[in-house]
């Protein structure tokens, strides 16, 4: 797969996707821009090379249509205060006629719904605005969409820095051995396939979050009012019997209605009338005395109900510790990557993936669809014109 340091962008007018999809706060204020910042390497790269435009793509939130709040505004302004340069803000990702040069940033891509029917009409319009397009936005790689998808099919098309670094950094081949994975989350069903390549490429797969209650009701255990996945008990079953398998021993309950009456129970004896909602004390005291022997620590998925305290102890437990080891600290983005950035701890980590499904999917082994468009780049052969500058 070629990559910005495979093309010579002198002079040519660039078309970038990358991932702004960014946390905003109740003012619609940028509150998070770590996927702002995990473009900036790819952006300078090409700035470097003088082109003569950069257009900038990316989408925000999943709105139906049109809506403000979902505006690239406030993504434009923190953008020009993290570049330091003037950027030209379109008022519609489809333009009739683009500025002649500068950056610009288009309004949001999923204002259009061709955006994500993958329609190669809206591809080719977006494809009319460049002579090179390049893919950044790891985060959607996983999707088959225009901008990241169909419109491979109109331009000679390369892959970012960010998109080199998430694929050499979550190749589970390349990861410094013995590696311990931890694996949250709420259901099990998403996690099959990883769990599955886990088992067999790591040393030690430890499960948390509300999927090891469809574990625990494999091997027969009360779970009380626990979330289960029934569909995939019998595949639960299975991976019990894996000593690479490691099961939370005791789990934080609390009453189902009112959730309180917090305490900690072991694993198979959780009341009736009450749910599991984190893993407890002695399970995190395990944890951290496996980990003490990893080289490579995976983790993908919170270990409870970390958006209601105070079970999100066990994950900003270990956090914590992860990020004092000695060894390479991987987060396979996310929720956990969210939990990291908020922790301000991310600066104690290897690396902390910019896309959780897409994660998910290169961890599991699978082949991004996005990436595989780029592979094929038969858009070096076609023809397109339209909204280019004079």
């Amino acid at each position: 797969m070629k990559t910005v340091e495979d093309f010579d962008f002198s002079g040519k007018r660039v078309l970038l996707r990358v991932d702004f999809n960014v946390t905003l706060d109740e003012e619609g204020n940028v509150s998070d821009d770590s996927r702002i910042m995990a473009a900036l390497p790819t952006i300078r790269h090409i700035l470097e090379h003088r082109p003569r435009q950069l257009i900038i793509m990316s989408h925000l939130g999943d709105p139906e249509g049109p809506e403000t709040r979902f505006s690239m505004d406030k993504v434009s302004e923190r953008l020009i205060q993290l570049l330091g340069k003037s950027v030209y803000k379109t008022k519609d990702a489809v333009v009739q006629r683009m500025p002649g040069e500068g950056l610009v940033l288009l309004e949001n891509l999923r204002f259009h719904k061709e955006e994500k029917a993958d329609d190669e009409e809206f591809a080719k319009k977006l494809a009319s605005y460049a002579d090179v397009y390049v893919n950044d936005a790891f985060g959607v790689c996983h999707r088959k969409h225009a901008s990241v998808h169909a419109i491979t099919k109109f331009l000679p098309s390369c892959a970012g820095l960010l998109i080199k670094k998430e694929l050499e950094n979550l190749d589970i081949d390349r990861m410094p051995k013995p590696i311990f994975a931890i694996l949250g989350g709420g259901k099990l069903g998403t996690k099959i396939p990883l769990i599955q390549r886990l088992l067999v490429n790591t040393d030690k797969v430890i499960v948390g979050g509300g999927m090891i209650f469809t574990f625990y009701k494999a091997q027969k255990y009360e779970i009380g009012e626990s979330v289960v996945d029934k569909s995939y008990l019998k595949n639960a079953e299975v991976m019990c019997h894996n000593e690479k398998l490691y099961l939370p021993e005791d789990v934080v309950v609390a009453d189902c209605e009112s959730k309180t009456e917090v305490r900690t129970v072991a694993a198979g004896s959780i009341p009736k009338k009450s749910v599991g909602l984190d893993i407890g004390a002695k399970s995190v005291k395990q944890i951290k005395k496996m980990l003490k022997g990893a080289r490579t620590v995976l983790w993908n998925g919170p270990l409870g109900y970390y958006e209601k305290p105070p079970f999100d102890k066990a994950t900003r437990e270990i956090a914590n510790f992860i990020a004092g080891l000695d060894c390479n600290k991987v987060v396979g983005g996310g929720d956990t990557a969210d939990i990291i950035h908020k922790m301000e701890l991310e600066g104690k980590y290897s690396f902390i993936s910019s896309g959780g499904g897409a994660a998910l999917e290169v961890l599991s082994g699978n082949a991004l669809p996005a990436l595989e468009a780029l592979e094929i780049n038969v858009g070096a052969k076609a023809e397109v014109k339209g909204a280019q500058g004079k």
